[in-house]
């Protein structure tokens, strides 16, 4: 028999068609078979979510992972080199993904799913099935179950976030009361739950007035505290007018 024929014949992937064990029964089958399964499992759920991988980025990702493992572990048995290849491979693909809108960043999840599908696919190709079902099971739950609870933490934090509350006050007084006016404020701000952020005095060109300006800070939206200092400061004579306004919102 010829030489090249006899090495077709014996390469395991090349001989199937005279293996007396069917394809149906040989390991690569089941093993891509299976990947395939587990990667539109996984991709049914992103496209439900209208998410740039989808169903089909998905299975392709994990079929792919899958048949390199498996061929990788059919021509050298016990090597698990081309597992890292395919992880730096998937990273490329994971980084076009990613988007920057603005300030804002998206696509981070959609690049670990498909990250994720790739692992699904590195388990089924290198025979571990279980492992890959149920890394499958978890990512499908975790991208289910899991964006429901990180709104509602979002919910909370934002709602947190909106009770700190700013409040820009101006007193205007004589000119030569203004070292009282800037004691007697913080004073007053200090008696009560404000928070002074900012304190900044001038004095009126070619008039006898000063003007006091500050930025208050509150953990609760309630007008009547700001109505409260203004009343106590019109008590004192030096001063000729008090008023305050809200400002925009304090966040972190």
């Amino acid at each position: 028999m010829d030489v090249s024929l006899r090495t077709a014949m014996t390469n395991p992937w090349l001989h199937w068609w005279t293996d007396p064990v069917s394809l149906t029964e040989q390991a690569t089958f089941p093993r891509l078979l299976l990947a395939l399964i587990l990667g539109a499992c996984i991709g049914v759920e992103r496209q439900w979510r209208q998410r740039a991988a989808g169903l089909r980025t998905n299975t392709l990702v994990c079929f792919g992972a899958a048949a390199f493992v498996d061929l990788g572990s059919t021509v050298a048995p016990g090597s698990t080199q081309i597992i890292a290849y395919v992880v730096s491979g998937v990273g490329f693909l994971g980084a076009g993904a990613i988007m920057k809108d603005g300030g804002s960043v998206r696509g981070l999840n959609t690049a670990a799913t498909l990250w994720c599908s790739a692992a699904v696919g590195a388990c089924a190709g290198a025979g571990e099935m279980l492992d890959a079902v149920f890394v499958t099971v978890l990512l499908i739950g975790i991208n289910l179950a899991l964006r429901p609870l990180s709104r509602y933490i979002d919910r909370r934090s934002l709602a947190s976030l909106e009770t700190q509350t700013l409040y820009r006050l101006r007193l205007i007084s004589d000119a030569e009361h203004q070292v009282d006016a800037e004691l007697q404020l913080t004073r007053s701000i200090a008696a009560r739950s404000l928070v002074l952020r900012e304190l900044r005095a001038e004095k009126v060109e070619d008039t006898d007035r000063s003007i006091v300006q500050a930025v208050l800070e509150s953990t609760t939206h309630d007008p009547t505290v700001l109505n409260a200092l203004v009343e106590e400061l019109r008590g004192f004579s030096w001063t000729e007018s008090v008023d305050w306004t809200e400002t925009e919102t304090g966040t972190e």
